[in-house]
């Protein structure tokens, strides 16, 4: 699903114009850009959690030459799925898995 996607599901179930769709969509996505710029985790019940890890710095190597090279801390972005989210993926497969809509196995 493209951003593009978002905006059409909104103007279809709410009845927006599209510009109000988009500046609704990009005025979201705006609000959790800054607040995981500043460090902050997002929750979103039903959906999931985003979390901004720290890492600490270190020696790394390069691997061609052997050389050492000071790694900079940095921060990273976590996504973990939330319970009911999980549940609906998990029972959408397997509603695929019997209908034949698959083999059954992981890809």
């Amino acid at each position: 699903m493209l951003k593009s996607d978002l905006v059409n599901v909104l103007v279809a179930k709410k009845n927006v114009t599209q510009k109000q769709a988009e500046a609704t969509i990009e005025t979201i996505f705006d609000a959790m850009r800054d607040a995981l710029v500043r460090g902050e985790n997002i929750e979103i019940r039903g959906l999931g959690a985003f979390h901004v890890k720290h890492y600490a710095g270190y020696q790394g190597r390069n691997p061609k030459t052997g050389e050492v090279i000071p790694v900079k801390p940095k921060r990273g972005l976590l996504f973990r799925a939330g319970k009911e989210l999980k549940d609906r993926v998990n029972k959408a497969g397997e509603a695929a898995a019997s209908s034949g809509g698959g083999n059954g196995q992981p890809r």
